[in-house]
């Protein structure tokens, strides 16, 4: 019998390690140095060439060399180091994680940093740029040590990704909550966030340099035990690694590069990921790049690039008026945000869906007292709602209000303050309501509005209208919040359709797409508005401030509709929640049914949105809390969560309207600084 001998596989030449890795640097350099050129000629002055060739060399005039000496050498000297410190910085910590999507932003650092700074900001200090640092490097440092703690090392990319992006959401709402409650202390904050390598001198630049250097040196001495962890640390440690303490040291060196680098420019978002990724293929031709201490260089060389390359690109699409008000980090961010789709897109998922819950089967007693104490619950928070506030009332004054008796002053407050109640009750039920649905179709318990990015898209849907139509308000905002959200949502699902919505591959493609909505909301805002975003703050921090009945209206009949269909279909939302065969088995159309549900909760999501703003973890929360309550059957899960949500966000806009009365924090806010700690928790008992 003749036996076929399977051809070799044929793998590139690799190119000796010093030559190419030499090779390598010197076009990676000639890349930067062109790219630098370019853009210290940009700008709004008539800046060119020939002009800053004089000024270097002493020969220009007194205004041009102000412009390249003050000005377009520190930026893209800025530029040049923040871009290093990143891409060292995301190497570094992926090597110790032996994950490729860890980086500064997904492990919570910059938005660790972000919080700190706000902090300090708040009690009205006035620190210098290495003690800015310093604060900086330790609030990056503890959502670090959170992040790693809470994923573990090496034990998945998914759950590393979403500890830090739900980390990230949590310090964020709170750093949000101090800028609109403390403006004159926070002036500033908010456009510093979205990462500006602009420049006034060169003083950033000389103090955070010796901070790079350290940081960089630092990981080049550890680099040895850094590359030895690739091996396994069982591996490492037969070859005398101490495994523990060389990671811990990475962290903190990496954490010193990335605070570093937000001190200088702000949160430049995503360089640490994109760097080491774009590095990574020239190691199949040239070996040494795969060992810390050539791939740093490297490394550091294509973050550089990436932020000069932005700032080139933004500048050359935007007119220079434009575009001095536009931060580099929304530029990187962007592409950030669709590098990471795209890996996602790509990544071999091994996670499945999830297992079912392992919950108790609860009788029906126990399930109509739940339901019983939820209506009580939501009857009381409703009240509460309407009585207190900036002017406390009685039950007195609602009743003549309703019967057409009140007084003016009483009239004006009801009339104000019953919509907001309103508000928040429907967008609460209507959350939950499509969270519900999603992690039904999906099996997935870790998704929800918020993290597919549904949520995202119909804020940005909303924003936009909003800014080129400052009159739009009621039906056509919900039209437009609509219209985001299904866009969206038909591209994650359809990205993630591929292997039967796994479970990885749909949470990274939305935490990516969420991330994209995040920048384009961030650019609309500095672009239309850069000088009043508190208003746009309010509105995205799920604020029912200024709402009205018109306003109410659409979210009110879109979740009539949502409950009595996903009533209608609780015995397919149980058959499809199960697995893949069993529906299919009973006859169902399982892509019908599962685009019918999608399709609802992408409905419920946008009106929530354009009546409501974004509000985060609703969607996660209360479908769990409601599984955990009443069971797996839709039939009790669905009233249970839709009670549940209700009673969530509107508990949480009564406490953000009443606890620092008369200044007042929406509900997003509250619901985020909620929701975090119960999605951590998630993810440690799905760990477990």
């Amino acid at each position: 019998m003749a036996v076929t001998a399977t051809p070799p596989t044929v793998r590139p030449e690799t190119v000796p390690s010093r030559a190419g890795a030499a090779a390598v640097t010197t076009a990676l350099v000639l890349l930067v140095a062109v790219l630098a050129v370019v853009d210290i000629t940009q700008g709004t002055a008539a800046v060119g060439p020939a002009e800053v060739l004089k000024a270097l060399t002493g020969r220009a005039d007194p205004g041009d060399a102000s412009v390249v000496i003050a000005s377009r050498l520190p930026r893209t000297a800025a530029g040049l180091l923040v871009g290093a410190a990143l891409g060292v910085a995301g190497l570094a910590l992926q090597a110790v994680s032996r994950n490729v999507l860890a980086s500064p932003d997904t492990l919570a650092v910059n938005a660790g940093s972000y919080f700190a700074l706000g902090v300090v900001a708040v009690t009205g200090l006035s620190l210098p740029l290495i003690a800015s640092s310093a604060i900086a490097f330790a609030g990056g440092l503890a959502a670090a040590a959170v992040v790693l703690g809470l994923s573990g090392l090496g034990t998945g990319t998914v759950r590393l990704v979403l500890a830090g992006t739900a980390l990230a959401l949590g310090l964020t709402a709170v750093t949000e909550g101090l800028l609109l409650l403390f403006p004159e202390e926070t002036e500033g904050l908010y456009q510093w966030n979205q990462g500006s390598i602009g420049q006034n001198g060169f003083d950033g630049v000389l103090q955070m340099l010796p901070v790079v250097v350290i940081g960089v040196t630092g990981l080049l001495l550890v680099a040895r035990r850094v590359d030895a962890l690739a091996l396994g640390d069982d591996t490492a440690r037969g070859l005398g690694v101490p495994v523990r303490a060389t990671r811990v040291t990475a962290v903190v060196l990496a954490t010193l590069l990335s605070a570093a680098a937000v001190t200088l420019a702000g949160p430049i978002g995503f360089v640490g990921l994109c760097a080491p990724a774009l590095a990574r293929p020239l190691a199949r031709w040239v070996r040494g790049l795969r060992r810390l201490r050539v791939g740093a260089p490297v490394t550091g060389l294509v973050g550089a690039a990436l932020v000069l390359g932005a700032d080139v690109l933004l500048r050359a699409l935007i007119d220079a008026d434009t575009a001095v008000a536009v931060p580099t980090g929304v530029v990187t961010s962007l592409v950030g945000a669709a590098f990471l789709v795209v890996m996602a897109a790509r990544l071999r998922d091994t996670g499945g869906a999830a297992a079912p819950d392992k919950l108790s089967i609860r009788s029906r007693t126990a399930f109509l007292v739940t339901l019983a104490a939820l209506v009580l619950a939501l009857a009381g928070v409703a009240v509460a709602g309407l009585l207190l506030g900036d002017s406390k009332l009685l039950l007195g004054d609602v009743a003549n209000w309703a019967q057409g008796n009140a007084g003016r002053t009483v009239s004006f407050v009801l009339d104000t303050r019953t919509p907001r109640v309103l508000a928040a009750l429907l967008a609460g039920a209507a959350l939950a309501l499509a969270g519900t649905l999603v992690q039904a179709v999906t099996r997935n318990p870790l998704a929800e509005p918020a993290v597919l990015g549904v949520s995202g898209g119909g804020a940005l849907g909303a924003v936009i209208l909003v800014t080129t139509v400052p009159a739009a308000e009621g039906w056509s905002v919900s039209a437009a919040a609509f219209a985001g959200s299904a866009l969206t949502a038909v591209l994650v699902f359809g990205l993630a359709a591929r292997g039967g919505f796994q479970q990885n591959r749909l949470v990274l493609v939305g935490i990516g797409v969420a991330s994209g909505t995040t920048a384009v909301i961030s650019l609309l805002i500095v672009l239309t508005d850069p000088f009043n975003a508190t208003k746009a703050l309010t509105w995205l921090s799920g604020s029912t401030y200024g709402r009205d009945l018109p306003d109410v209206l659409p979210l009110a009949a879109v979740l009539a509709v949502g409950v009595a269909v996903a009533g209608a279909g609780h015995r397919e939302l149980d058959l499809v929640s199960l697995d893949e065969d069993t529906p299919r088995l009973l006859g169902l159309d399982l892509a019908r049914g599962r685009l019918a549900f999608l399709v609802l909760s992408v409905l419920l999501t946008a009106t929530a949105v354009a009546a409501a703003g974004t509000i985060g973890f609703v969607g996660l929360v209360a479908p769990h809390a409601a599984r955990a309550l009443a069971g797996r059957r839709h039939t009790r899960v669905l009233p249970v969560a839709v009670l549940l949500g209700a009673v969530l966000v509107c508990t949480a806009d009564l406490l953000g309207r009443t606890v620092i009365a008369p200044a007042q924090l929406g509900a997003g806010l509250m619901t985020a600084v909620i929701g975090t700690p119960y999605f951590l928790h998630v993810l440690v008992r799905a760990r477990r």
